[in-house]
């Protein structure tokens, strides 16, 4: 007996899900473990026996945190860093899409190959120039402004809403222009809000890249004011003494707001990836 189409689509569906379960499985168990670590001792994060289940030891190890490196106020830090960073970024890589998908100049094809050749760069070969320029050149290490301009401009973010802007209707700006509207108008109220979906996947991307930094917070800042939460954690790698239970504890409130932003723009982000993958 022959299928309907709605009964392929389910059989399809379920074959599908049972692929993925597995993967899906495979991904969270280390994710549970961490959970799991996060209420134990450190000598029961180490013990021969598998644990599983949760302990009870959660508060002592967030309090151990917030003693050992002021998590709370490193939090914040990241929090506001992330979301200044977020937003500036899409704002501009936004603008230079929008200018590399609309208009014709000299040199567009070479400053697109710049882009794509500059994202094959390692971020350990610019770092040192990078950390010369701004804090002995420019005297502005341990500054909100060192944390969160220098790495501003994302090339990838750039190519991402390029195609986004490509993708639409140019028709429908050329109208706007028509009617005598001005370039930066159809910019804000034609072009961005036709790219939403892919603004909310660029906005997750970028948030995730700047809250996970690690390394340039780590060498532009020495007071421990402008930490950062990520080198917070790292802080706590000693010499002689590593405290995996608060490590394990900050890990689990960094995770929180990852998870979500990502459940607020999930189908923002979902259709965004889609679209984007899509001349």
């Amino acid at each position: 007996m022959s299928l309907t189409t709605e009964q392929k689509q389910r059989r399809d569906t379920w074959t599908l899900n049972l692929i993925i379960l597995p993967l899906a499985v495979i991904w969270f168990l280390p994710i549970w473990a961490m959970a799991v670590f996060a209420t134990m001792p450190d000598s029961g994060i180490f013990s021969p026996d598998l644990t599983l289940m949760p302990s009870t030891e959660l508060m002592t190890n967030i309090r151990a945190l917030e003693e050992e490196t002021d998590f709370s106020r490193t939090f914040v830090n990241s929090l506001v860093v992330a979301l200044v960073y977020a937003v500036l970024s899409v704002l501009l890589t936004s603008m230079a899409g929008w200018a590399l998908a609309c208009y014709r100049f000299v040199g567009k094809t070479a400053v697109t190959g710049i882009l794509l050749g500059t994202m094959t760069l390692p971020f350990f070969v610019v770092v040192i120039p990078q950390f010369i320029l701004v804090a002995r050149d420019f005297g502005l290490s341990n500054t909100w402004f060192a944390l969160i301009v220098p790495p501003l401009f994302n090339a990838l973010g750039v190519l991402f809403m390029r195609q986004a802007f490509t993708m639409m209707p140019h028709d429908l700006f050329d109208v706007a222009r028509v009617e005598g509207v001005s370039e930066w108008r159809i910019f804000v109220f034609v072009g961005m809000p036709l790219a939403r979906p892919m603004l909310a996947a660029l906005t997750i991307i970028l948030f995730l890249f700047s809250w996970n930094n690690y390394l340039w917070p780590l060498l532009i800042n020495t007071k421990v004011d402008m930490m950062t939460a990520p080198v917070a954690l790292g802080s706590l790698i000693g010499v002689t003494r590593v405290s995996w239970g608060s490590i394990m504890a900050g890990s689990i409130i960094l995770t929180v707001p990852m998870l979500v932003l990502f459940i607020l723009l999930q189908k923002h982000f979902v259709s965004g990836i889609a679209a984007g993958a899509v001349k």
